[in-house]
């Protein structure tokens, strides 16, 4: 966790640096200045060590956006945005059960933007660092899941079961979102946007203690969304 900690300050380290690059060389003389929302899915599982059998889980994504860029493919994005992560419990060979976790988190990315394109039609490039605290856990099942090791297939099978009910031990998250997407301008004013973004977390959810069921907990999550940009300089 320490040298995850290190990565995440490095990479704020960078970004910052980046953007006082920028200002000092004047990069910024023909700004824009936009805000925005921004809705759409998220596919998500947690990196469990050592692993658990699982399938993606879906979510949704709201949020909204600060941009400021400037006339040389270069800018800065802050957002504030609501995602659901978590996992979908998959128990092949088994079959008629059904477990899923789903977490609830408010995130904030700070992202440099990096666009080449026409004025009517942009592809972009975000990346950056991002943190987020979880405002939700809710679990959804078919079987009794807090008494999970009365089930004979479950002892037969070996499977891991202490997942269930952990507690979640850490609900600051950190970690790294990249993403590519498309813009469509529509008048001077108005713009559309397409995205789709990976976040690799760098945190675990749960304790990772030598004593503990699990040694890494960590998210990772693929969004998809659409937005609307408003330019308001």
């Amino acid at each position: 966790m320490i040298n995850n900690l290190k990565i995440f300050i490095a990479l704020i380290a960078m970004l910052t640096a980046t953007a006082h690059q920028a200002v000092a060389a004047n990069l910024f003389s023909d700004h824009n200045i936009s805000i925005g929302v921004k809705g759409g899915m998220s596919l998500s599982k947690v990196n469990f060590q050592s692993s658990v059998p699982q399938k993606m889980i879906n979510g949704m994504v709201l949020g909204a956006t600060v941009r400021y860029i400037e006339e040389n493919h270069f800018g800065l994005i802050a957002e504030v945005n609501l995602e659901q992560r978590g996992w979908n419990e998959d128990f092949a060979p088994l079959e008629g059960y059904s477990f899923k976790r789903q977490f609830s988190y408010i995130q904030i990315p700070l992202l440099t933007h990096i666009y080449f394109g026409s004025d009517k039609a942009r592809f972009f490039f975000n990346a950056g660092p991002e943190i987020g605290f979880m405002i939700g856990d809710k679990t959804t099942s078919n079987f009794d899941y807090e008494n999970a090791y009365e089930i004979e297939e479950f002892q037969t099978n070996y499977r891991k079961i202490e997942q269930f009910t952990l507690p979640v031990k850490r609900k600051f998250d950190y970690g790294i979102s990249a993403g590519l997407g498309m813009e469509f301008n529509m008048g001077y004013r108005n713009a559309l946007n397409l995205e789709g973004r990976f976040y690799y977390g760098l945190s675990d959810v749960f304790s990772n203690h030598k004593t503990d069921p699990f040694q890494g907990s960590s998210s990772m999550s693929i969004m998809v969304t659409l937005g609307y940009n408003f330019r308001i300089k």
